[in-house]
């Protein structure tokens, strides 16, 4: 199939191989598995059909990422259908054995899901993507120290949600 695009073979073999990452980022980013998926779809289609614009030998782990970043922007931007999530009961979470691992991972899934993208994003990035701080600075297009700040910020509210507290705003009055 590549050589009917003039894609390098490179290029397929890891397009490939980004998509369990790509799925799996997009899953707890967007918190919902349809829209996950089209996105994920978006951008393999996205990148397909740009695939001159990418420099063989660079990260395409990176270019993806930022190709999904800039396309979940554009979704957030523009009103959206009114629709009915349909669940993909072939889809099944890996999940420890007991029962209360079950529990503390939707825990951590619903406090996710309370964060604000732009935390939720840098943190999935960081703490799952295992990227460093400057890959996610250029795959957000933002400075690296908005990635640490964004970290930092995202790390303490999630620990609050997960202890139960309510986060706070730490709003000052200035004149």
């Amino acid at each position: 199939v590549c050589w009917l695009v003039r894609a390098p073979e490179t290029f397929c073999k890891q397009l490939l191989d980004t998509v369990p990452w790509l799925r799996r980022y997009t899953r707890t980013l967007v918190c919902d598995a349809a829209g996950a998926d089209d996105l994920v779809q978006d951008t393999l289609e996205r990148a397909w059909s740009r695939v001159a614009q990418w420099r063989q030998g660079s990260d395409l782990r990176a270019w993806l990422f930022s190709i999904m970043h800039n396309l979940r922007v554009d979704q957030l931007r523009r009103p959206g259908l009114n629709t009915l999530p349909m669940e993909d009961e072939d889809f099944v979470v890996p999940t420890r054995a007991t029962q209360s691992d079950r529990l503390e991972l939707g825990d951590l899934d619903s406090a996710l899901a309370r964060l604000p993208e732009e935390q939720r994003a840098v943190l999935l990035l960081v703490a799952i993507e295992e990227m460093r701080y400057d890959e996610v600075a250029a795959t957000l297009g933002i400075p690296i120290g908005t990635v640490m700040s964004r970290l930092s910020r995202g790390r303490e509210r999630l620990r609050l949600i997960l202890d139960g507290r309510p986060p706070s705003t730490n709003l000052r009055v200035v004149r």
